[in-house]
């Protein structure tokens, strides 16, 4: 065992599970998640788009069988057997008679991305949350478009209409990844002009991408963050995913979606009270992500 490891398994970190134990979790992990990624791959088998779910998996770029392979993360031993199987993926190796990952050896440029990762999560953690945006973002990305993304799905007023909406409305979006897909003409009207250098300054808990993001945070050091992780800031991006189109100008009724009408009070009332609830629900997922990427780091 390398030194790093024995001083981590001195201070108790190192943890062994029995084989019942692991294969409970591994099942429980199936179940969860296995209903999802099944009905997304059967769709693309047919050619057939969702416009909800689609964007989990094109734009965080994490392949579905990645998704619902279970693993337990760092410092984690496998016992038994069947744990052997475990040997068949890259990075996992036999340690004291049992199975787990091999110890994490960042390169300078992966430590420098592990930290700023971590300082965006503790940053956020800390900054207070704006709960004013309304989900604009969506409308300010068909805002007098000359080709919507989602050509296929139709939207719930005219053009016209639309284009009345979002010029009576005060746009205040901070995420810099969904204000770089507003229209040309949207920019401007968005009070705050977000960029990749100011992502540090502008994150914050109250925004619907930054606690989808969770879910890119977990992938990016996988399979050292554990799966259970990685599947509830998954979860948690699905159902934030949602309430972001049920808001949006499309007509989703097709996929069994009633809209969040935040053109009307009782919309924009309702769209703030599922926002306020993401933004709790995140907090202890984002506090067990800074622990994992402190972790990382000091190894």
């Amino acid at each position: 065992m390398d030194v790093a490891r024995e001083n981590r398994a001195a201070m108790g970190v190192l943890r062994r599970l029995p084989e019942a134990e692991w294969r409970a979790l591994r099942a429980r992990h199936a179940e969860r998640l296995g209903p999802v990624i099944s009905a997304h791959v059967d769709r693309q088998s047919r050619g057939e788009k969702h416009p909800i779910l689609d964007f989990l998996f094109q734009y965080y770029g994490f392949r579905p069988s990645w998704l619902l392979r279970w693993g337990p993360g760092a410092d984690v031993l496998l016992e038994g057997e069947a744990a052997r199987e475990f040997l068949t993926f890259e990075h996992y190796v036999e340690r004291e008679g049992a199975v787990g990952l091999e110890l994490l050896a960042l390169s300078d440029e992966r430590r420098r991305g592990a930290a700023w990762i971590l300082k965006l999560l503790e940053t956020t953690l800390e900054r207070a949350p704006r709960f004013g945006c309304l989900g604009l973002h969506e409308w300010a990305m068909v805002y007098r478009a000359p080709e919507r993304r989602h050509r296929d799905t139709p939207l719930r007023m005219g053009e016209d209409a639309l284009a009345a909406f979002v010029e009576s409305q005060r746009i205040v979006c901070s995420h810099f990844d969904a204000f770089r897909f507003f229209t040309p003409a949207a920019r401007p009207r968005n009070t705050l002009q977000p960029s990749r250098d100011k992502i540090q300054d502008l994150e914050q808990r109250g925004c619907l991408h930054a606690n989808m993001d969770l879910y890119k945070w977990a992938t990016k050091f996988w399979p050292w963050i554990p799966s259970e992780l990685v599947a509830e800031t998954f979860l948690l991006a699905v159902d934030i995913r949602e309430l972001d189109m049920r808001a949006s100008p499309y007509d989703l009724r097709a996929y069994g979606c009633e809209p969040v009408r935040i053109e009307t009070p009782e919309g924009r009332e309702d769209y703030q009270r599922q926002q306020m609830a993401f933004a709790d629900r995140a907090q202890p997922l984002r506090q067990r992500l800074i622990e994992a990427y402190r972790q990382l780091i000091a190894s």
